[in-house]
């Protein structure tokens, strides 16, 4: 199987690390990230400068092959999906896997996540995709989540996906052996309070910094968020269409009319 892994993390990552060294055992891997840190891109995309690319390497000695190389794209997750696909990798991939992310993306989190955006890219342009994020930001250990990771890839490709659909999953910081299980999830509505320090820089000038943190709460039954908190892998497949359906003939009974509308 063709593999591109990309990520929000930057190119040198544990996480993707941890991947590429997962699916390399077996697999045909591409590495296209971005060149530093950009978590909370959400969708952007580059279109008033170029991209600068250059070559690098993932994965270390003990590696399988020793590592590979890799492109560090100086843009958005979603860039990099774009780049590769359209003009970087010798032939499309069969499969785009995006993470590991380091913390969460559960509920509304998908909406601000890079990585998730990354995956969403992935499905514009025609290609089954997961994003992966292991729950947790400090004392990380990636290698079930790549484990899993590799195991739901070959599923997926066995079954197949929807069109416009990837998985979203999230992993519990635990040892392998605390794992409760998987559980296929909705969206929660995990929620943060944000909350942006206000500074002053050496000029005595303001600026504001967020420093947001998780609302938690109790969660609902069936969502990722309860799935986590009872260690449980969430798989959860999220649909590209953000039309509300139900709300179209809604809309049909208000009798719109542009002929209503004043000068």
């Amino acid at each position: 199987m063709r593999i591109l892994l990309t990520n929000d993390d930057g190119v040198h990552a544990d996480g993707l690390a941890a991947l590429f060294d997962r699916f390399a055992q077996s697999h045909e891997v591409y590495v296209v990230a971005p060149d530093r840190e950009r978590s909370g891109s959400s969708h952007a995309i580059t279109v008033f400068q170029p991209l600068m690319v250059h070559r690098t390497r993932v994965g270390g000695p003990d590696s399988p092959g020793g590592g590979a190389e890799a492109w560090a794209v100086a843009g958005t997750p979603a860039d990099c999906v774009k780049l590769a696909v359209t003009s970087l990798l010798p032939c499309r991939p069969d499969l785009v896997v995006s993470g590991i992310n380091r913390g969460p993306n559960l509920g509304s989190d998908v909406f601000y996540s890079g990585t998730v955006s990354a995956a969403i890219e992935a499905i514009i342009l025609g290609l089954p995709a997961i994003a992966v994020s292991l729950a947790a930001f400090r004392d990380l250990d990636y290698s079930f989540a790549a484990s899993f990771t590799e195991y739901l890839a070959s599923r997926l490709v066995g079954q197949g996906l929807p069109p416009s659909t990837l998985l979203n999953v999230n992993v519990p910081a635990t040892e392998r052996s605390a794992v409760a299980g998987v559980r296929v999830t909705r969206l929660s509505g995990h929620e943060w309070q944000d909350t942006f320090e206000e500074r002053a820089d050496p000029r005595g000038l303001s600026y504001f910094w967020l420093v947001g943190e998780s609302r938690g709460g109790n969660p609902q039954p069936g969502t990722d968020t309860e799935a986590i908190r009872d260690s449980c892998v969430s798989v959860t497949p999220i649909l590209l269409d953000l039309t509300h359906h139900a709300m179209m003939a809604r809309l049909e009974g208000w009798n719109l009319n542009v002929g209503e509308v004043g000068e």
